[in-house]
């Protein structure tokens, strides 16, 4: 890439906000066009978490990428030494019914992990306020969270410090820039320069918060997970597939809100307030990340439940498309070229 080289970055997201800013630190002259809010979009409504244990054994669609996800999880360290926020590192229990947790450590297990299984006392120490019926669990630490309200700002930051320049707009195109990436989530404007766009289909979500005091480590539960931070709780997280709009719905609030009670009990007295986001996916669950078939373009979209885990996977292989550097070893996995051939 020649050094100022002008890009435009579409999306203000996790992926849009971590690519801008690994660009700008290649020596790009980057502008970013979203006409949302600094954290109106579905990376601010997200539970922040780098969960590639978790990730692999609950959710199919995500179970063959535990090597993609942990390499992604790798990465997250030098991010935040350079945007200074701060990584909880202190993983996270499953609990639940004994079907469940022998299906949770079997995968666990199938995947090269060894959790450590707990007792009610160490639970009680971890997890304060759990339900007295869940009298054992599995810890893992290889699962982490970040703030992601916290992180989309100090992305913002680090990114303006570095000169990437904000305008509160959609991109309809280059927009003068000798690049386009688009990050735009589920958004389908720039379809015109990038027919990949076609391959996403939306998944809206649910997550329930409080200004409740909840410091254990993220549980994962049947039918939801709680984090917490100090004052700030969180219920998550329900996803419909081929929904796109922002409604609250009350039959999605009152289950994720049952599933909660069912891991801490004191939460049913709890003030909680819904959010909802529209994420985008692929058949296959993977972002759609690397050169378009327009010249000019690259694509980081389609990330799915998993864009905190994998920003900075995907910053990575944009810059060194952008670069002509190295691409690693995920990048044939991601290729927005991988669904061509079935005429997409």
């Amino acid at each position: 890439m020649r050094r100022g080289a002008k890009i435009t970055v579409a999306g203000a997201g996790a992926l849009g906000l971590t690519t801008a800013l690994a660009l700008a630190d290649a020596g790009a002259q980057v502008t970013v066009f979203d006409p949302a809010g600094p954290a109106d979009n579905a990376s601010g409504v997200a539970a922040g978490m780098l969960a590639p244990a978790f990730e692999a054994v609950l959710d199919a669609a995500t179970a063959p990428q535990f090597d993609l996800l942990s390499a992604a999880r790798d990465l997250w360290p030098a991010l935040e030494a350079r945007i200074d926020v701060r990584i909880d590192r202190s993983g996270a229990v499953a609990v639940g019914e004994t079907d469940y947790l022998a299906r949770t450590e079997a995968g666990l297990r199938t995947l090269g992990l060894h959790p450590t299984e707990l007792e009610r006392r160490a639970l009680d120490g971890l997890a304060p306020g759990l339900a007295p019926r869940w009298t054992r669990g599995f810890l893992v630490r290889e699962d982490w969270r970040i703030e992601a309200g916290q992180t989309l700002a100090a992305l913002r930051r680090a990114a303006q410090a570095a000169g990437v320049v904000f305008r509160p707009e959609r991109a309809t195109g280059f927009e003068g820039g000798e690049r386009l990436v688009i990050a735009t989530g589920n958004g389908r404007d720039l379809a015109v320069v990038a027919p990949e766009l076609a391959n996403l289909s939306p998944i809206k979500g649910h997550i329930l918060r409080a200004r409740a005091a909840h410091d254990g480590v993220v549980v994962r539960g049947q039918g939801a997970y709680v984090t917490g931070a100090p004052g700030d709780l969180t219920i998550g997280a329900t996803m419909q597939a081929g929904l796109d709009d922002r409604s609250v719905e009350p039959g999605q609030v009152d289950a994720l809100r049952a599933a909660g009670t069912r891991l801490f009990p004191a939460f049913a007295s709890a003030d909680f307030t819904a959010e909802t986001g529209v994420r985008a996916a692929t058949p296959d669950g993977l972002p759609m990340v690397g050169r378009g078939r327009h010249n000019g373009v690259l694509l980081a979209v389609g990330a799915r439940r998993n864009g905190w885990l994998l920003a900075p996977l995907v910053a990575r292989l944009i810059v060194a498309c952008v670069t002509e550097g190295e691409v690693g070893p995920y990048a044939e996995r991601l290729n927005p070229a991988r669904f061509n051939a079935a005429g997409k």
